[in-house]
């Protein structure tokens, strides 16, 4: 019986990455290490993710050939079959399957039984909070009931790790966990049969016993020394997988300063003491002017440095456009943001076009459109946009515990990457209007609630590279609309929800106040080409007006609306799975830090589009009253 098991090349970033567990075709295997990759590989370029990683570069897995073409022997990414426990469905035997059982294109198949079924892997697996994966001692399981000298008088308990004579039975009068049980059929001591026995009723959750130190593709003279306690999971529960990856657009680079930076730089130029700091320059005085400075300005000191040298004719110092946020890592979407909101666009590339676009609503005075355009800074289409995925590794148990990195060797300098083209709509709110909102007392507050709940949450410095060093109301504004357009694009553009990302511009210490929705599927689905066409006037206009409609009302509500800390960690506010949750690979931070209350408003918050959707509620009750 041959049969082919592939995963697209895409897949083996996300979500079959390395340290996941695939269930293909009946059969459970687990992604290696990239230590064990093929030296056949795709050199995938992008300098700002290998700045930012710390790595020199990212390989592709190898492509997958058609079935015309494809070569049996041809290397690919391995992936090792886990759990190693398999058992027979018509004699319930179980069996540990060895590598050197392995037969090329041939599933493992029970040979206690004539007609040779296939062997189906055990459903339950051991993790630990330090990333370590490993087969559950089913042997003990069956003997744990039972006085440790009848356990060491059964004649499988000098090898138990593959005892030969265990079977996984199926109670008739019993339902659940409860229903299964293993049984050991040796013999022992005496010749009387062993007959120990124990239902999986309390499998589940933390057990006794050691960690292995290891995960499955690793040697067994690998292991480390690992005292966590270890945890039975179901093999494809949620907990057995959370990988770490990052993302960059691939962007060109401009030698014009980005336009928040030229704001700020006029700033410092026309403050009252900058005088005084050029003349008391050597002294300690200059000191004092210069923290003035940046109180009232926000510059940062790189940018008071150059003009100061640009005033003196001193040499300038070496530019740094990517400066370091509170992890210590340049941010990456600082540079995205300058070439969406850049005075000129950069010019267009095969992996990168942009053009400007708008509401087509300048000069309209009907309402909500005049409203609606007044918040609105305006609309960039991505025609073309290239993305490079890169995982750096993966955590089990929680999205707190130890990181295990993609290299478990701990010898390479590169990574495993992806790339995907896609399109994209950056939308950006008007300036102004935003500052005037955040600065509200009743907003800042709400937000306070939350940033709270985030300072107490372990994802803190997970989130901070997105967030910024503090939670600022309007990245939550941005985010929430981003996922409720997301929802509403997938209804008039024919995308699925699934197959449109978000990248969020929140962050006020770089000017942003933006957000893109982008196709980057790795699949035909991402390059359909409804996704600009939807972004055009007047389609884009009538899309958010629909947006903020559907917005309004959630079949959760008031029990939505009015919650005071719901999701992961009590990090969204009014935000569940009926109006605002999208999947996990769509969202930046993992379905947390939303409030549907801070864009259309509650009793307790204004909201940022409060305005627009009551001017269109007046106007369709106006059109309905005739």
């Amino acid at each position: 019986m041959k049969r082919k098991l592939r995963v697209r090349q895409a897949q083996t970033v996300l979500p079959f990455g390395v340290g996941a567990v695939l269930d293909v075709q009946g059969e459970s295997f687990v992604a290696a290490g990239i230590e064990r990759w093929p030296d056949l590989k795709t050199p995938v370029p992008s300098d700002r993710l290998a700045t930012r990683l710390g790595v020199k570069g990212f390989y592709a897995a190898p492509h997958t050939l058609n079935d015309r073409y494809d070569k049996v022997d041809r290397p690919g990414v391995p992936y090792v079959r886990f759990p190693g426990w398999l058992f027979c469905g018509s004699c319930r035997a179980m069996v540990r399957f060895l590598r050197e059982h392995e037969k090329p294109g041939e599933p493992p198949v029970c040979t206690s039984c004539a007609a040779a079924p296939r062997l189906t892997p055990m459903r339950f697996v051991r993790i630990c909070p330090d990333g370590h994966l490993d087969d559950v001692d089913w042997w003990y399981w069956a003997h744990s009931k039972l006085a440790p000298e009848l356990r060491e008088s059964c004649s499988e308990s000098k090898h138990a790790w593959k005892a030969r004579r265990l079977s996984f039975r199926v109670a008739d009068r019993a339902s659940g966990l409860e229903a299964l049980s293993v049984r050991c059929e040796a013999i022992r001591e005496g010749g009387k049969p062993c007959g120990a026995e124990r239902d999986l009723l309390d499998v589940l959750g933390p057990q006794g016993g050691h960690c292995s130190g290891r995960n499955p593709w690793q040697h067994w003279d690998t292991r480390t020394s690992c005292r966590q306690q270890v945890h039975i999971v179901q093999r494809t529960a949620g907990n057995v997988y959370y990988p770490v990856v990052y993302s960059a657009l691939d962007i060109p680079q401009t030698a014009e300063a980005p336009r928040a930076e030229r704001s700020m730089a006029e700033a410092v130029l026309d403050h009252g003491y900058w005088t005084n700091l050029i003349d008391a320059l050597g002294t300690p005085r200059a000191d004092i002017f210069r923290d003035m400075i940046k109180e009232d300005t926000d510059a940062p000191d790189s940018l008071i440095d150059q003009l100061v040298a640009e005033a003196t004719g001193a040499p300038a110092p070496a530019p740094d456009r990517q400066e370091s946020g509170r992890s210590g890592k340049i941010d990456l979407s600082r540079d995205e943001w300058y070439a969406f909101d850049a005075a000129r666009l950069p010019e267009a590339t095969k992996e990168f076009a942009v053009r400007r676009s708008g509401l087509g609503l300048d000069g309209e005075k009907e309402e909500p459109w005049a409203t609606l355009d007044a918040h609105i800074g305006g609309v960039v289409l991505a025609d073309r946009l290239r993305e490079v995925r890169a995982p750096t590794g993966f955590r089990r148990h929680s999205p707190g515990g130890t990181l295990v990195p993609a290299d478990t060797s701990g010898r390479l300098r590169w990574l495993p990457a992806t790339e995907v083209y896609g399109e994209g709509i950056v939308l950006t709110l008007d300036e102004q209007r935003l500052a005037a909102w955040e600065n509200d007392p009743r907003v800042r507050a709400h937000v306070h609630g939350v940033r709270t709940d985030l300072d107490a949450s372990f994802r803190d410095e997970q989130l901070a590279e997105t967030t910024g060093s503090e939670l600022s109301p309007r990245f939550l504004l941005l985010h929430t609309v981003a996922h409720l357009l997301i929802r509403q694009l997938s209804f008039d553009s024919g995308y699925t929800t699934a197959s449109l990302r978000e990248r969020v511009y929140g962050r006020p210490e770089y000017g942003q106040h933006g957000l893109l929705i982008y196709t980057a599927a790795g699949d035909a689905e991402g390059t359909l080409g409804g996704l600009v066409r939807q972004g055009e006037a007047p389609h884009f206009a009538e899309t958010l007006i629909r947006m903020l409609e559907a917005a309004a009302w959630c079949s959760a509500d008031p029990l939505c609306a009015e919650h005071t800390g719901q999701g992961f960690g009590n990090l969204n506010r009014a935000a569940c799975h009926a109006c605002t949750l999208l999947p996990e690979t769509s969202c930046q931070t993992g379905n947390t830090l939303l409030d549907r209350a801070l864009v259309v408003g509650s009793a307790r918050v204004p909201g940022y589009f409060t305005d627009v959707l009551t001017s269109s509620r007046e106007s369709a009750a106006a059109i309905a009253q005739g």
